[in-house]
């Protein structure tokens, strides 16, 4: 059996965001995909219109993530539900204001990663450190869930400029995404900044994931495979939770040995 080294805060915590594995993407890539599939498919299929969905989700986002601020550790179903519903919000803010208040794209993407920045600066200048293995407070953590909330927001707005505004499709959508994680990981293979790195390719999933999503949903008309939002949505939720049940698996089993503490 193998010992993680775990940081425990002044107030108890563990740290509360997973290690970086090859699950974590999958899952990420996913839910994004879900989140961009599920919202169009409550929106339009169900008849709910942009405004009940995106108030629906913002609600159901608000308690996921108060039960997750009550975690003392990471526990992944509560996490990646939070991450889901973060994904769907993220969206749906940029919509918003692409779709019904007429904002540039462009615009969208500048403001974006403006306000990504200074969440990392504040973060930084707060805390000192942007790294994830350490978030054991509940500052930190908010900071955390800020700035997950803004990569999703800015990786719309800059997958929307790149499919649409750019012209690239679904299908050039996903082979550039990759083709950037992927330069992106071989950078952190030879030495890049880890915290850069992770949150690069981070923003990157989220356009990644919708292009993905786009392309298996949409009608072949449009240059998708034609599965539909509802098929889309149900098979990546069932990969979701399959993957979800493992790593809660793995987590059960895995002892933990809190070496340091650490000042909030």
């Amino acid at each position: 059996m193998v010992n993680y080294l775990a940081v425990i805060g002044p107030n108890g915590l563990l740290n509360k965001v997973p290690e970086v594995t090859l699950a974590f993407w999958i899952i990420k890539i996913m839910s994004t995909t879900v989140g961009e599939t599920g919202a169009d498919y409550l929106a339009v299929h169900v008849g709910l219109g942009t405004t009940i969905t995106g108030a629906i989700m913002a609600s159901l986002l608000l308690v996921a993530l108060l039960v997750q601020l009550r975690m003392r550790r990471y526990v992944p179903w509560t996490y990646w539900l939070t991450v889901v519903l973060v994904s769907v919000v993220g969206t749906q803010i940029t919509d918003a204001l692409t779709d019904r208040l007429g904002v540039s794209l462009y615009v969208n993407t500048a403001v974006f990663a403006a306000t990504l920045g200074t969440t990392f600066a504040i973060w930084y200048a707060t805390e000192r450190t942007l790294s994830i293995h350490t978030i054991i407070s509940t500052r930190r953590e908010l900071f955390y869930w800020a700035a997950i909330l803004f990569t999703f927001a800015l990786g719309t707005a800059a997958g929307d400029l790149a499919t649409e505004a750019l012209g690239l499709g679904f299908n050039l959508g996903v082979i550039v995404c990759s083709a950037l994680i992927a330069a992106i990981a071989i950078a952190y293979c030879l030495g890049a900044n880890a915290v850069l790195t992770f949150w690069l390719a981070y923003i990157l999933t989220r356009p990644l994931g919708a292009s993905l999503g786009d392309l298996l949903s949409q009608a072949r008309d449009y240059g998708g495979l034609g599965l539909g939002t509802i098929y889309t949505s149900l098979g990546f939720l069932i990969v979701i939770i399959g993957l979800v049940a493992f790593v809660s698996a793995q987590e059960r089993d895995t002892p933990y040995l809190v070496l340091t503490k650490e000042k909030a």
